[in-house]
């Protein structure tokens, strides 16, 4: 049984399309990062603790841990706090590239070994007028999305280009689990 230790729904819907049998438990890991933590850190140190939290709960069980991180001049950006929030996240991300980057963290029964990987994707913005930030911020896409915004969704018309995996960009790499999820066994 794999149980994948996120609240997403974007990632529960991603594993359900690509006919991946799954059980959610959702982890309750604080997301902030450490004084001098660095992005990519973050995000591994989180996708363990996710997986690590609730395999304790689920001895028996595979245990899938991934977070999510959108980074721009060395700086997360995580879910913004209020509007204002996401409307500076959106300036800071309008003209130009950041990285989106997942880490992912599957958790084997018994032994309790781990595969840890990561997954990033460079995501080119488009310019964004004042305008365009003001009614993206009103629609209410960004308020729970790592940097702001949803790449399937309303601020799929300003992505210019992606280099790199787009599911990635929606919440988990597809292909690059599906690979660890059968080379581990916890898919026949």
């Amino acid at each position: 049984m794999l149980v994948l230790a996120s609240s997403s729904p974007r990632r529960s819907e991603l594993l359900h399309n690509a006919q991946v049998p799954f059980e959610v438990q959702a982890a309750d890991v604080p997301e902030v990062p450490k004084k001098g933590e660095r992005p990519l850190e973050f995000a591994m140190r989180l996708a363990r603790a996710k997986a690590d939290a609730v395999a304790q709960l689920r001895p028996g069980a595979f245990v899938l841990g991934a977070d999510t991180i959108v980074v721009v001049d060395n700086k997360i950006l995580g879910k913004p706090a209020d509007a204002a929030d996401a409307a500076r996240m959106l300036r800071l991300l309008s003209d130009r590239a950041h990285d989106v980057t997942t880490a992912i963290c599957l958790v084997m029964p018994q032994l309790r070994e781990r595969i840890t990987t990561q997954e990033t994707t460079r995501v080119h913005f488009s310019l964004l007028t004042d305008e365009d930030i003001a009614g993206y911020v009103a629609s209410g896409e960004p308020m729970d999305k790592a940097g702001a915004y949803a790449i399937q969704g309303i601020a799929g018309r300003w992505i210019e280009k992606i280099e790199g995996d787009y599911f990635n960009v929606v919440g988990l790499p597809v292909a690059k689990v599906y690979r660890i999820l059968r080379q581990s066994g916890a898919l026949k």
